[in-house]
């Protein structure tokens, strides 16, 4: 989740990927190299317009390799790039919308917007979706991004304020493949940096507040070609059965700390268990009930956690559903 960037100039404007400079940084200072053979280099893959600066300038989203042309430990940009670039993948066109929650901290205290420091606001029940004063807090930061978002050109769906106070959810998607990755990463950027100008400190956490708080995922939601089409709720429950045999495989993947989110309270599922049903926001997979009543649609990935890592987690869905045979 540290996300890390800087700035430079070019002599034109550029609209393509493959035609911006490769560029390095100082990995020794950023954990990710030794003093003695510092430099990361920097491989332009994604191009946004720049909210902040705005006219010809552009956010660029580059993932990292040695000098020698290996992705570094940390690039998992590469690897899921190699699985949506399969044959396999691409033939199935597979859709992502990506439901990321985060909660917004005071910064010299670290404890949520809007709640008595120290203390607790009244139980969760009229914040989610919430109006007012006393219900919702840090909207201007939440329109800031969406307003942001929209103007790089993210495929923001939407945003609405989350069940604990202090929270909220934006959505990216739907999106093809490694563009919806992509696509997060910037979103996240964009919301720390206004978080920055506001003051107000940013967190991925899975469950920032122990206690009966809800905690923060980053619900999946995912569709292939064959599911799309008539016939596409056998494929659905087909590709959740691979689902369920990869589960714990999954879930080491899908974010640092869900343990503590994922307790089978507060619209989870237990950790240990896997399980999907129609309209259940109590199971790992959810299947929407207009998808069992049409016979084709998509599903609900709810085990990730917010922080993560979308390239990773997208990746990994693809590859059992696709690729992977039992």
């Amino acid at each position: 989740m540290d996300l890390r960037s800087k700035a430079r100039t070019l002599p034109a404007p550029v609209n393509d990927p493959k035609k911006l400079p490769k560029w390095n940084y100082d990995g020794s200072s950023t954990g990710q190299a030794l003093g003695e053979d510092s430099e990361v280099i920097l491989y332009p893959q994604a191009i946004f317009k720049d909210p902040f600066r705005r006219g010809n300038n552009i956010l660029v989203m580059c993932d990292a390799y040695t000098p020698a042309g290996e992705p570094i430990p940390t690039n998992n940009r590469y690897n899921a790039a190699k699985i949506f670039s399969h044959p396999q993948v691409l033939a199935q066109e597979p859709w992502y919308g990506i439901e990321q929650e985060y909660t917004l901290l005071k910064k010299d205290v670290k404890w949520p917007i809007g709640w008595p420091t120290g203390g607790y606001p009244g139980p969760q029940g009229p914040y989610y979706c919430g109006v007012g004063a006393d219900k919702a807090f840090g909207r201007d930061i939440v329109d800031s991004h969406y307003k942001a978002c929209l103007y790089a050109g993210i495929n923001i769906s939407g945003i609405n304020g989350e069940v604990m106070p202090g929270q909220w959810e934006f959505q990216v998607g739907p999106a093809v493949g490694i563009s919806a990755a992509d696509e997060l990463w910037v979103a996240r950027y964009i919301l720390e940096r206004i978080t920055e100008i506001a003051g107000v400190v940013l967190t991925f956490d899975p469950k920032p507040i122990q206690g009966d708080w809800n905690g923060a995922g980053a619900h999946t939601n995912y569709s292939i070609k064959s599911m799309r089409r008539d016939g596409g709720f056998d494929v659905i429950k087909k590709a959740i059965e691979n689902l369920k045999l990869r589960h714990k495989e999954h879930i080491a993947a899908y974010g640092e700390g869900n343990d503590r989110r994922l307790t089978g309270r507060h619209e989870t599922a237990d950790i240990n268990t896997f399980t999907w049903g129609v309209a259940n926001r109590g199971a790992s997979v959810r299947v929407g009930r207009d998808t069992e009543k049409e016979g084709k649609g998509y599903f609900e990935d709810r085990r990730p956690a917010s922080n993560m890592d979308p390239y990773v987690v997208t990746s990994m869905i693809a590859e059992t559903t696709i690729l992977w045979k039992p």
